[in-house]
């Protein structure tokens, strides 16, 4: 069964990979490109949480600005944050640039999953894939896809978190010796396009012969998942401040490095965060225009947050930079604060 697995999903993986810019095609050695490293490393750390399709533009958008991780060490932190705004999940992109300085001063990526693990910001999954895809070394790769692939073929009931030892130990009895760069692949393409989480497309899948799960007859219902809990609601408020009304720039600050969106370029607020609603007082005294208010989803919490503006005709307290209003798109103001940023354009 160990050894029908891996080739069934090769066989498989060889017909109907996903075409997809960090990847080389099927049975292909890793090319000799010094910077092939490199791209999976950044795809696997923009695609952790994050769809395929969000991901490709901020993956065309970094190789073409940096297209080594010599010269991505190169940049300053709030370069790469200004590229990185909308992503999401913003301590990956400072991670980003930890990991990429400590590459080049080693001259390079390690090649195995135990030493790349010594890098900023690198976990189990994120080396194994590495390690796996870069440099063909044998790797366990499990990500969300991959967990409920084994969880159906082997037919694992233990509800999640819990069952991921389980899972893993079964992945491991299922990664081929060679080639486990493609069979990773291979299974991150199944669970992505045919184990799906709702409707698996069974007949289509070339482990439906294997799959405990389907042979049972409901394999939708594995992974067993824990009841989600309710997220919590919070309010805040931004501040929009401009002067120049003829050529309108507006007064952006950096938030903090630790915390929500931290890092980033954004507009002032009260000082809202994933457990608590604003409640600081306005960055100026003055008279302020509601303009109304937006809603972001974290993954902690629920925000909704008011907007407020108004005209000055000085530079308010506090660290910060006017910028010019025309100019929003290059700011890389976060999701949230773009949303903000929207209605007082209007």
């Amino acid at each position: 069964m160990t050894a029908s697995i891996s080739d069934f999903l090769l066989h498989w993986y060889a017909k109907h990979s996903r075409d997809l810019p960090w990847r080389t095609p099927p049975g292909e050695n890793r090319p000799d490109d010094p910077a092939y490293p490199y791209r999976v490393w950044l795809s696997e750390v923009m695609l952790q949480q994050t769809t395929v399709a969000a991901v490709k533009p901020y993956f065309a958008k970094f190789t073409e600005i940096w297209p080594t991780v010599q010269d991505l060490a190169a940049a300053s932190e709030d370069e790469v944050m200004a590229a990185w705004a909308g992503l999401g999940y913003y301590s990956r992109a400072r991670n980003l640039v930890k990991c990429a300085k400590e590459v080049a001063a080693r001259g390079g990526f390690p090649e195995t999953e135990e030493k790349l693990r010594d890098l900023p910001g690198l976990g189990a999954y994120t080396a194994a894939s590495v390690a796996a895809i870069a440099f063909g070394e044998r790797a366990v790769v499990v990500d969300a896809n991959v967990e409920r692939v084994v969880a159906r073929v082997f037919a694992i009931e233990e509800p999640l978190p819990g069952a991921r030892k389980a899972i893993r130990e079964k992945a491991e009895t299922i990664t081929p010796d060679e080639n486990a760069g493609d069979f990773a692949q291979a299974m991150m393409d199944l669970g992505a396009n045919i184990c799906t989480s709702k409707a698996p497309r069974c007949l289509l899948c070339p482990l439906s012969d294997q799959c405990a799960a389907r042979k049972a007859g409901d394999p939708q219902r594995l992974p067993v998942k824990p009841p989600k809990k309710a997220k919590p609601e919070r309010r805040g408020t931004a501040y929009w401040i401009e002067r120049n009304e003829s050529e309108r720039e507006v007064w952006l600050v950096t938030r903090p490095g630790k915390g929500m969106l931290g890092g980033m370029r954004a507009l002032p607020d009260d000082g809202w965060s994933a457990r608590s609603d604003g409640s600081g007082d306005p960055p100026i005294a003055t008279n302020w225009e509601e303009l109304g208010a937006v809603r972001h989803t974290f993954t902690h919490a629920h925000l909704t947050l008011s907007v407020r503006r108004t005209l000055v005709d000085k530079t308010p307290p506090g660290e910060g930079i006017w910028w010019p209003v025309n100019k929003m798109e290059d700011s890389g103001l976060p999701t949230l604060f773009a949303k903000a940023a929207r209605l007082a354009l209007v």
